[in-house]
């Protein structure tokens, strides 16, 4: 039963709940989906546009501008994860859409501050731009969690970041190649997308909660107070630090890769094109989209989450044999480039969307996704600032080309030793918990 707010829903609710709540499963996942993509698709025109600009000439205190800015975003989305293992966990269903269109009108309006701003304001700006965006992801997630298509779902969801964050540095480069300045870019492009995303966030706020069915087959997904929290952690805390070293690890790459991209494509040779953002990411999308939805075939939880480990296993490994290819000159650069991020996105999506949502039921505990997302997020977006900071005071002198390969090959050792002794500590409690039932 949905909870009630504090007035009826309207006619519209009423009759695309309903419709929902009757709907075959196709039909649900293609709504849901579409709702989902949508919205966190647009929430990366307030995130990256600012990326697809190189800021030449302009510094902040011992940083290039460029620099500053990625740090101090990541800081401010880094600290909203912090929070978000709270706000996230305990928010409940009535309240999301409020708060999904709140956190992006403060984003926007940093964009605004980021416009006018001198260097030193600007680095403010894009802080305070970060601190509301890193808790969208849990909100846009907790509508789909909990389903028997919840792997379906998250995987459309998941795949929006893959596709935005190359489309919104291309539509950033276009709008400066059409006349656009530096400054007024990240701005401009998130008002041109604000009016789609309160659209898409209404319509995701319609869905209806989990049937009974679905909580039968995926458990019951609750708001997760202190005490639960604390006690899920008690019960599985080494797992869950291997997973949260090879999430921090990910994260810290894909950051990386995607501030990072204008530079390593120029290294290369392709950085004239403001179509190369989105060239390499669209095959990612689509391969990791109908891998991970491949996983809805697998009823069995426990199975289900061997096979995301395996998916998870694989995409590390490939990011390092990509990259031996490359060095080898066997491949292109734009082949590396795609094979790195599709490994990459293999092993950073089914966090988002398959790992913990299989992982709660298969150990047949009553938790939520969100705030097991929101631990690791917390956690990993620490090291994105590190490895930023590292890159510009250790290794200032280092090329980005350089630096992003060697950082290809120790992704690559770290994440697939931790994910191996992660998938055997956790199916042994998983079946643990199945001879108990």
């Amino acid at each position: 039963m949905t909870e009630s707010g504090p007035k009826a829903p309207s006619p519209l609710a009423r009759a695309v709940g309903g419709w929902l709540s009757r709907t075959s499963v196709f039909w649900f996942a293609i709504y849901a989906v579409v709702s989902a993509f949508t919205t966190y698709f647009c929430m990366y025109s307030f995130r990256r546009p600012f990326a697809a600009a190189v800021y030449e000439g302009s510094e902040f205190w011992v940083f290039d501008l460029k620099n500053a800015l990625v740090i101090s975003q990541l800081i401010g989305y880094a600290l909203s994860k912090f929070v978000g293992i709270r706000f996230n966990s305990e928010l409940v269903h009535r309240h999301r859409l409020k708060a999904l269109v709140g956190l992006i009108l403060w984003a926007e309006l940093a964009l605004l501050l980021f416009a006018v701003l001198p260097p030193g304001g600007k680095v403010l700006a894009i802080f305070l731009n970060g601190l509301p965006l890193g808790a969208v992801w849990g909100i846009v997630f907790s509508f789909l969690e909990g389903r028997r298509s919840s792997e379906l779902l998250g995987a459309g969801l998941s795949c929006s970041y893959i596709v935005a964050s190359g489309f919104v540095k291309s539509a950033g480069k276009w709008l400066m190649e059409s006349g656009v300045p530096e400054s007024w870019m990240p701005v401009a492009t998130g008002a041109a997308f604000l009016p789609l995303f309160v659209i898409a966030a209404y319509a995701l706020s319609l869905l209806p909660p989990p049937s009974v069915v679905d909580i039968e087959e995926r458990s019951l997904r609750a708001p997760m107070q202190a005490k639960e929290r604390r006690a899920f952690v008690r019960s599985y805390w080494p797992g869950l630090c291997l997973l949260v070293l090879t999430y921090l690890f990910l994260t810290s790459y894909r950051d990386f890769r995607e501030n990072y991209a204008a530079e390593i494509w120029k290294e290369v040779g392709m950085g004239d094109s403001a179509l190369i953002f989105t060239k390499t990411e669209v095959p990612i999308a689509a391969v990791v989209m109908l891998t991970l939805g491949l996983l809805y075939l697998i009823r069995d939880n426990r199975r289900g989450l061997l096979a995301a480990y395996v998916i998870m296993i694989g995409g590390s490994l490939l990011i390092g044999i990509s990259t031996l290819l490359f060095d080898m000159g066997v491949i292109a650069p734009t082949w590396w480039m795609t094979l790195v991020g599709l490994g990459l996105y293999m092993g950073y999506v089914p966090y988002g969307c398959v790992l913990f949502d299989r992982k709660i039921a298969a150990l047949q505990t009553v938790a939520t996704a969100v705030f097991l997302i929101y631990i690791s997020d917390a956690v990993a977006y620490g090291g994105s600032v590190l490895a930023v900071l590292y890159k510009e005071l250790g290794q200032s002198q280092t090329s980005w080309l350089l630096f992003f390969r060697g950082f290809s090959y120790l992704t690559s050792v770290v994440c697939t030793a931790a994910l191996v002794v992660s998938a055997v500590y956790f199916l042994r409690k998983t079946k643990r918990a199945t001879a108990e039932t």
